[in-house]
């Protein structure tokens, strides 16, 4: 999530959101009822003076301004991204700065369409290239799987993603540099992460997004709008609806395309993807990657729900009107109701010997030994060195290193840990999840 909020900030306005790199406990306490700071009262006061027409030729138009191309590929993706505007404009309750965000997501996907879509068509041998057993990992948010993902990065053998990367896999020609040079795709993303920083200091601590990151699959599905992605910027039932009767394989095997091109781009090694979506798409994922080794992290459906609407709640003092808790919460519970009700659907599409499932508590007591049993089943060497270095990057990737928060179901959002439980029995049958006291 970013916004352009229409000048670089100086280092003393990024000062005034406080320092937030201390691993302290966070207690948001104007959640209910925010006390904007200064710098957020004017990127607000800032979006309102500009207003973005929220249209596709709008959208489009300046996806081949900013990039000078025009070929968009498979036209398919149009009615997705009429369905993004529909289901914005739906939501009466954005803010300028909400729709300012969304408006420029749907720019930035449609410029990373043109760019893949342009080195396919200069190199088309792209599309020859084998995505070759890549280890997919899936899970709840906030259940292990950044953590997980983070260190297995290490691993010279694998490829993963770097968030900047993900936000534009293919360099302009203005963007191209020689190895070992900065990159300014990096260089771009890390001046638009401190901005958002200083506009939400506390995001970091609810889900990091710093450049170096090692990132989400998401962004290879959304230059086909077909994401769940744009859920979490908006209030977002008509796009859900549709998103549930859609056909997944386009947005699927796009993400294939995109990992050939960066493949094509910097060689080819076995790739390390993941993403929370895949829980309700194992399907469709097996039928485009059919040789991958799955990885499924699992963790008390509560303890994941509390962070993904504490989210939403405190980027919405700007992005929302106002802060309707009862409609976070009644959303995201139905939410992860349909997710794990699918994931518990499709789970026998990887078999045992392709697929393992991890828990949360099992990882946090001992996370090598879980990186053993997926090594095992992904046919990858595990010995001395490889736990060397793995016990290296879990030094170094710490969770909770940005601060915890303080979360408070029933002060903010009146609501009790044991009766969301309940609605998630049919998933604690399926899953030897273990409870956690919240």
């Amino acid at each position: 999530m970013s916004w352009n909020i229409g000048k670089e900030l100086t280092v003393e306005q990024m000062a005034m959101a406080g320092d937030t790199d201390n691993p302290a406990l966070i207690d948001i306490t104007d959640l209910l009822n925010p006390v904007l700071t200064p710098l957020q009262a004017e990127a607000m006061a800032m979006a309102e003076a500009n207003p973005v027409p929220m249209t596709e030729a709008a959208v489009l138009e300046m996806a081949v301004q900013n990039t000078g191309l025009k070929d968009f590929g498979d036209e398919g993706f149009r009615k997705n991204l009429q369905m993004w505007l529909r289901s914005t404009e739906a939501d009466t309750e954005l803010t300028a700065l909400g729709r300012a965000g969304i408006f420029m997501a749907m720019v930035r996907n449609a410029e990373v369409r043109l760019r893949v879509e342009d080195a396919v068509k200069q190199f088309p041998e792209i599309l020859e290239i084998d995505i070759t057993a890549p280890l997919i990992i899936t899970g709840l948010p906030r259940s292990g799987t950044t953590y997980l993902q983070n260190f297995l990065a290490s691993d010279p053998r694998l490829r993963s993603l770097p968030y900047w990367e993900a936000l534009a896999p293919v360099p302009a020609p203005s963007q191209i540099v020689k190895p070992g040079e900065a990159d300014p795709r990096r260089e771009q993303c890390a001046k638009n992460w401190g901005q958002q920083d200083a506009l939400l200091p506390y995001l970091k601590a609810i889900h990091p997004f710093s450049p170096d990151h090692i990132h989400e699959d998401i962004d290879f599905q959304t230059p086909e709008f077909g994401s769940y992605h744009l859920e979490w910027l908006s209030h977002a039932p008509l796009w859900r609806d549709y998103y549930f009767q859609m056909d997944q394989l386009p947005v699927y095997r796009y993400i294939k395309k995109c990992l050939q091109v960066l493949s094509f781009q910097t060689g080819q090694k076995r790739w390390l993807i993941k993403c929370p979506q895949h829980m309700e798409q194992l399907p469709v994922l097996k039928q485009v990657f059919p040789d991958a080794t799955l990885v499924i992290n699992h963790r008390d459906p509560v303890a994941s729900i509390q962070s993904a609407i504490y989210g939403p709640a405190y980027s919405g003092r700007v992005t929302r009107t106002h802060i309707d808790t009862q409609q976070i919460a009644d959303y995201w519970i139905d939410r992860y109701q349909r997710l794990l009700t699918a994931c518990v659907q499709g789970r026998d599409s990887f078999d045992d010997n392709s697929s393992i499932d991890i828990y949360f508590h099992q990882l946090m007591q001992d996370p090598l030994a879980q990186v053993k049993a997926i090594y095992a089943k992904a046919g990858l060497r595990y010995d001395a060195g490889i736990a060397q270095m793995m016990g290296d990057a879990l030094n170094h990737h710490t969770r909770g290193e940005h601060g915890r928060i303080q979360y408070n179901l029933q002060r903010d959002f009146g609501l009790k840990a044991d009766e969301i439980r309940q609605q998630f029995n049919f998933y604690f049958e399926r899953f030897p999840v273990q409870s956690e006291q919240i």
